[in-house]
């Protein structure tokens, strides 16, 4: 059996093309949640018509803390090493050791979905492996825990060339597979079309298309771990904001830190910042389309607004992936005159969205045929 682990809202995104051709070819498979996230993850699967998770192996508040995450890690863990049989039920099969466990990314649910499988003495597979920024602390924790993950992994399944070169040294007993893109494309092609039926969503340019507007979705501990790096990108936001109206996407642990560092005021009362809560999917994407550019720290939305050929100005020092960068993607460094560049020119940054043809064939089909096997 197939065991999909998930914890959060972006790696439900990005796991749902392969979850939903899973049951479009009526293949059973075992969906097992953390819990670490819960805000829209119903929205989400609602978006996809997924179904609920099989397992929950946690029901409290979203983790959003280091404390949190240890003691929520701990207690997952355990369940598993107790209930591991009941966790990992293998439907087609006698033999609960021929499954498969897939896990997304680099969140602390990758890890312990990793881990998981391993106790359970199954074969466990990455998926969007061989990411690197090839610095320790940037992103930090998100370098660390792909690097745990790439040890553990049996399968590793990169979203093109550069991700694949990038697992050199990880190689005795594992299966490397190029996807050639990110399945996240897969969640776009899905989801454009439905984009014109979702309502509730404001466009600031419906009725007037005069009106250009950026979207900011910040969220990276890196951004956030102290005042002073907290003020630095208030900072870069509002200067933004001097070129273009801005819609502040408001992350829940970024909305925390900016109470806490008494920073959120600032925001709110900025005549050409507006702040809005997070969307499903589907009614985010329709806010994507309509924006002038995208202002992130955010590796999902750096390959989103790639493959849409929407300009995006990363609030970042370095990134892990190399789609659109010198292109559509802008690497900021925090450096103004980068910025200030990027906004002068920020049309030139555009450019056609990415197509899955006969030569680029579905990231989320690749990865399914690989696991056959274990079906």
């Amino acid at each position: 059996m197939i065991h999909i682990v998930i914890g959060t809202k972006a790696q439900l995104i990005k796991m749902a093309p392969i979850m939903r051709k899973l049951q479009d070819k009526g293949i059973i498979y075992n969906y097992i949640s953390t819990g670490q996230h819960k805000f829209t993850m119903d929205e989400i699967r609602d978006n996809f018509t997924l179904k609920n998770p099989d397992h929950i192996l946690y029901n409290g508040r979203d983790i959003t803390s280091i404390i949190q995450m240890f003691f929520w890690a701990i207690n997952i863990l355990l369940k598993v090493l107790f209930f591991k049989k009941k966790i990992f039920n293998n439907n087609n099969s006698n033999n609960n050791k021929s499954g498969i466990v897939l896990v997304h990314g680099d969140t602390f649910s990758t890890l312990l979905g990793a881990l998981m499988g391993k106790l359970a003495g199954l074969k466990v597979a990455h998926v969007e492996s061989g990411l690197r920024s090839f610095n320790l602390f940037q992103p930090f924790p998100e370098e660390l825990t792909r690097i745990a993950t790439f040890w553990l992994a049996d399968y590793m399944f990169c979203p093109g060339e550069i991700p694949l070169n990038n697992l050199k040294k990880f190689s005795k007993g594992k299966v490397k597979v190029n996807t050639h893109a990110n399945t996240l494309l897969d969640s776009l092609n899905f989801a454009l079309p439905a984009i014109s039926n979702q309502d509730g969503v404001d466009i600031p340019n419906a009725s007037n298309t005069s009106i250009e507007y950026g979207i900011v979705t910040l969220h990276r501990f890196e951004n956030f771990q102290n005042k002073k790096a907290t003020e630095k990108v208030v900072e870069a936001v509002c200067a933004i904001a001097e070129k273009f109206p801005l819609l502040f996407i408001l992350h829940k642990p970024t909305q925390i830190n900016l109470e806490k560092y008494n920073l959120l005021e600032k925001l709110k009362t900025h005549p050409k910042i507006e702040l809005r809560p997070r969307y499903d999917y589907f009614k985010f994407i329709k806010l994507l389309i309509h924006a002038k550019f995208v202002v992130s720290d955010g590796g999902s939305n750096q390959e989103e607004c790639f493959y849409l050929g929407k300009p995006v100005l990363l609030l970042r020092n370095v990134t892990e992936r190399c789609e659109g960068l010198g292109k559509n993607v802008i690497l900021s460094k925090f450096d103004s005159q980068i910025i200030e560049n990027f906004l002068l020119q920020v049309d030139s940054y555009a450019h056609s969205r990415v197509e899955i043809t006969n030569k680029l064939l579905s990231p989320s089909e690749i990865i399914i045929n690989e696991c056959q096997r274990y079906i």
